[in-house]
Parts: C-alpha cells; structure tokens; sequence
C-alpha cells in the first residue's frame, strides 16, 4: 500500500485541516496551563494593574493569531450587545468566563479579573482587523449569585465611528 503512515505536509498551520481526528485540549489541561502563566506573570510584576495588562498584552498575541486562522474558516459571535449609553461600546458578557473559573484570587489582589487575558485576545483580532479599540474586563455583579459574570467592553476608536458613519 502506497502512503500508508506517511504524515501529509502542510505549508502553514492555515491549510491544516481543524476537523481531522480528536484535537481538543482538555479543560484540565487549560487551566493548569493558563494558571501557570498567571502565577509567572504575577512574580514579574509589583502590582495588579501590571498584572493585568501582561496577561492582556499575552491574549493580543493569541488573538492576532486567532484572527489568521478565523480568515481562513467561518465563525460566529455568540452574544454580542451594542451599549445603550455610547455608539461606540459593545459587550461581550460571560456568567463563569472560563479564565476565571480555576483562579483563585487571593484577598490581597482585590479585584483581580483574568479576563484581561479574554480582553487582550478581542483586542487583537479587532486591532489586526482594522478596527483599533480599547478592550477592558469587568466583573458585573449578578443579583442572587456568589459569582460575578465577567463583562468584555469594547469601545471602538473615533476613526472608526468616523470610518463607519462615511460607510454607511
């Protein structure tokens, strides 16, 4: 039999099939990975903000990435709300944002949210989409749960308002 165990070659990580065989990771294997790289980023940093914006700037990288790999294969937002005060805010809520799930914050770091991370990777698909926007993580109280829902706020740059209102 003729190619039988041979691996085919692919140019980029773009032309590699997603539906080939099982290739998901598991939840377990996430978490202690993402709790790895909170608990080093928290010893290169002296405070929550810094903390914050590392694991940010370390989800813009994923989400410039995510953006490639999106060009090339259709996906759909899940939930997605347009702010009632300001044009130019949207809202991505979570109930259990799954960063946030197998964190432990300790008192001391006050309201420490990992959905910076989440933030970061929104913040760069928009940014490497054309569509520069400052990205923020937000914990939103829920009336009659322990547990904040996380909220990611999106507020698009002015030249994009201004790019839009030309456009439409």
């Amino acid at each position: 039999m003729i190619g039988v165990g041979k691996t085919k070659q692919y140019a980029s990580v773009l032309d590699k099939p997603l539906s080939r065989g099982r290739q998901e990771v598991s939840l377990s294997a996430f978490a202690f990975l993402f709790s790895e790289l909170v608990q080093y980023n928290q010893t290169q940093v002296d405070n929550i903000a810094e903390l914050e914006r590392r694991l940010e700037d370390a989800g813009y990288a994923v989400g410039a990435r995510v953006l490639e790999l999106l060009c090339h294969r259709e996906k759909v937002a899940d939930s997605l709300e347009k702010g009632t005060e300001h044009e130019d805010e949207y809202m991505i809520s979570e109930k259990e944002l799954l960063v946030n799930r197998f964190i432990s914050v300790p008192k001391d770091m006050g309201a420490f949210n990992c959905g910076a991370f989440v933030a970061g990777i929104v913040k760069g698909v928009l940014d490497n989409s054309g569509f520069p926007a400052v990205v923020t993580a937000h914990f939103v109280p829920i009336e009659g749960q322990h547990r904040p829902r996380t909220t990611i706020l999106i507020k698009f740059a002015e030249e994009v308002l201004h790019r839009e209102a030309r456009l439409g």
